[in-house]
């Protein structure tokens, strides 16, 4: 059992819909959503409230707030029978990706896979970085997957809705195992992440590299150490994620930056030195996605400003609004990445610039396909002494 502030008690194994309300006024250290209201999905909506009794800190003083607390993070079994998910989406250069880990400790209150907790009956707020679902089978679906008699080999990403490398990665480990997948059959990977524990391996991804076989991304949203600890909490500081790029590009992997998301009047003014940055560790390709708030991530958006940017965020959301049609958000492909309007236009065109400026490649570089085969002992490589 784990312990939830206001004295909630979760078990990891079994949980309940009462379970999972937030005390109001309770600050969660290391945490990026304020709320944890149910998802939308539930016939029900809770939230919890502060009657008086027990939920009040003991200061000496009556009417005072909880004190701050920590929430630990607790780790489910995902008993999914596929480890990797498609996509029809015109707007990704992929169709094909690895998720390890539903949920993300990283806590970013901009991360548009929160609304997809929902769907398991959890909050896309706190539960969404504190209950995350793990497939510790992962490496085993993969090889089954790969010794699919009709399998062509495709471009797969690693970590495409939630980071791979997060926290609890350390210790489980599940990545790890299925780049050593990708690494016997000598499959192509891609991989975006903003950890720096994606350097652990690069004993094996700087043969793959080598090989033509590797290649990632970092995302990095911003220089400024207190604005990433406010908007990405548990995510690697912005110098350590430039440490990073150098680490892989020291190690032969092609890496692109992410600039996302961008968000205006908050980070946008950091896209030239932000790419100069990048460029001067290694970065060779650079994109950028405008802020998205779709379903529940526009209301926790919402209150994340109102607490940390109180006399910003009015003008921040006006300008989204301009960018998206007169909406909090425009889900039609073509414009939900990048906006529509004047001071989208000028995002694009300075992005761009900065690109020609610093040298980036306008294509990505390609991996080799032509590698993969099917070890001996799999599905159709019989052993040779079985």
């Amino acid at each position: 059992m784990t312990e939830r502030p206001g004295g909630y008690a979760l078990n990891a194994t079994e949980m309940t819909q009462d379970a999972r309300p937030i005390a109001p006024g309770t600050r969660i250290k290391g945490r990026g959503a304020r709320s944890n209201q149910s998802g939308r999905f539930e016939a029900y909506q809770r939230e919890a409230f502060d009657d008086g009794w027990g939920a009040v800190a003991k200061t000496g003083s009556e009417g005072d707030l909880p004190l701050p607390d920590r929430l630990a993070t607790v780790v489910l079994k995902d008993a999914s029978r596929s480890i990797v998910s498609t996509n029809a989406s015109p707007d990704i250069a992929f169709d094909q990706s690895i998720n390890p880990y539903r949920g993300c400790e990283h806590g970013c209150v901009y991360c548009y896979a929160r609304p997809s907790h929902a769907y398991w009956g959890y909050s896309p707020g706190l539960d969404f970085e504190s209950m995350i679902f793990s497939k510790p089978d992962g490496a085993k679906l993969l090889e089954d997957f790969f010794n699919r008699p009709r399998y062509e080999p495709k471009p797969i990403v690693i970590g495409a809705n939630t980071d791979a490398w997060q926290p609890v990665e350390k210790r489980l480990q599940l990545t790890r195992r299925i780049l050593e997948v990708f690494a016997r059959y000598k499959h192509p990977v891609s991989f975006i992440t903003k950890s720096a524990l994606v350097l652990r391996d690069l004993d094996i991804l700087a043969p793959m590299a080598e090989a033509g076989l590797a290649k990632g991304a970092i995302s990095l949203t911003t220089l400024d150490n207190r604005l990433a600890r406010a908007m990405e909490p548990r995510a690697a500081a912005p110098h350590r994620r430039l440490k990073t790029i150098e680490g892989l590009h020291a190690a032969g992997l092609p890496v692109t930056v992410m600039m996302a998301p961008v968000i205006p009047a908050l980070n946008d003014h950091e896209i030239e030195p932000l790419l100069d940055a990048a460029a001067g560790a290694g970065a060779s390709g650079a994109g950028y996605v405008l802020l998205r708030l779709p379903l529940e991530i526009k209301d926790l958006f919402r209150e994340w400003l109102a607490e940390k940017y109180p006399g910003k965020a009015a003008h921040i959301m006006s300008l989204l609004r301009e960018m998206r049609g007169g909406r909090d958000y425009d889900p039609s492909w073509g414009q939900r990445g990048r906006g529509q309007g004047p001071y989208a236009e000028l995002i694009g065109k300075r992005f761009r610039t900065a690109m020609r400026r610093h040298g980036y490649a306008s294509e990505r570089r390609p991996l080799d396909f032509s590698q993969f085969q099917r070890p001996h002992g799999s599905a159709d490589q019989p052993a040779l002494f079985d």
